[in-house]
């Protein structure tokens, strides 16, 4: 029994680092298709030939063959570092990075593209300044393409005199590649933080992607408000300098900004939603982040904002018209309210 016992835990332990290793290797490896190919059938042969040895009692042969198979394999992850020497996608091929002044906030790089379909845009990067003084209001944009339970999070900062930056925590694609989620997991992306026109980072999702997009107001006192966005520009700075790897489960749209907002001092509970990322809005409602007097599924259903996004395409209002009826911008939008 006890031998028993000792082959099932070998293989509870050697399948799973063995599954992960092949894995890495299929995001990692740089040969040709037939010497990839070849690189991972050998290794499938060996870890076969280590549960072989295991099996047959030759615990001490397979446990060396085990050791130096996985060795081998850490070094060379451990030598994979992240670059900003690629060719990029065009959407991410600039790094937005930021001065600070006082109050004055000068931003390289926002983008502001021109979205005719996803292969079909006009390619335009911008400089923008913000004084931090009039910066008024935080949403969050929740943009889902598939499960509710997986959304892509944005942030979109307003100021006084009408302008808006979008904020997102992307994976810096190169050219041939297409996102996953597996991939991840394996080092097969950077992270930047790339801050947008709103009529660039938000209409692009509705619009051309079809994705359901809603929008919530946060409630969030000006000093969080200030200190969230100068924690954009600081990342973002980090990030342009030093090159990050993108993290499906570690580094991604959620856990990045829920860092810096630890970083601000203020004291927020993990939770699981912050993986789940659909359902992060009912973990910001559990903190008392969203307009009161609405449940989550009214906020939900007046922030869809797909067929005001679709109507406001190309118009120079559109940051206004996505927000009509959006619970915490109805008083804003009248004339009084925000000068569009």
């Amino acid at each position: 029994m006890l031998r028993l016992f000792a082959r099932l835990l070998s293989w509870l332990i050697i399948v799973p680092a063995s599954a992960w290793g092949l894995l890495a290797l299929h995001y990692q490896l740089s040969f040709t298709p037939t010497q990839n190919l070849f690189i991972l059938l050998t290794w499938v042969g060996l870890t076969a030939y280590v549960l072989y040895l295991y099996w047959q009692g030759s615990w001490k042969l397979g446990t060396l063959l085990y050791l130096v198979l996985h060795g081998e394999l850490l070094l060379w992850w451990d030598s994979i570092e992240p670059s900003h020497e690629r060719i990029w996608a065009d959407d991410v091929a600039q790094l937005t990075t930021g001065e600070v002044n006082g109050n004055r906030v000068l931003l390289h790089n926002v983008r502001n593209f021109d979205w005719h379909s996803e292969s079909q845009y006009q390619v335009r990067w911008e400089e923008r300044e913000y004084n931090l003084e009039s910066l008024r209001s935080v949403d969050m944009i929740s943009s889902h393409w598939g499960m509710d339970s997986i959304a892509h999070i944005l942030v979109s900062f307003g100021f006084n005199d009408g302008q808006f930056v979008t904020f997102s925590v992307e994976i810096r694609k190169e050219q041939h590649e297409q996102y996953s989620a597996l991939g991840g997991f394996f080092k097969q992306y950077e992270v930047s933080i790339v801050a947008s026109d709103e009529r660039d980072a938000i209409a692009v999702r509705p619009n051309v992607r079809g994705e359901d997009t809603y929008l919530y107001r946060i409630a969030m006192p000006a000093h969080l408000r200030r200190a969230l966005f100068l924690s954009y520009v600081e990342q973002a700075n980090a990030l342009a300098d030093t090159p990050r790897f993108y993290n499906t489960l570690t580094v991604n749209c959620t856990t990045l900004v829920y860092s810096m907002l630890r970083q601000t001092g203020e004291v927020f509970p993990l939770d699981p939603r912050l993986l789940l990322t659909g359902y992060l809005p009912s973990y910001i409602q559990a903190q008392d982040g969203l307009m009161t007097g609405f449940d989550l599924q009214q906020l939900r259903e007046l922030g869809h904002i797909n067929q005001r996004s679709q109507a406001a395409a190309g118009q120079p209002n559109y940051s206004k018209r996505i927000r009509q009826g959006v619970p915490g911008w109805l008083h804003e939008l009248q004339p009084q309210g925000l000068p569009f």
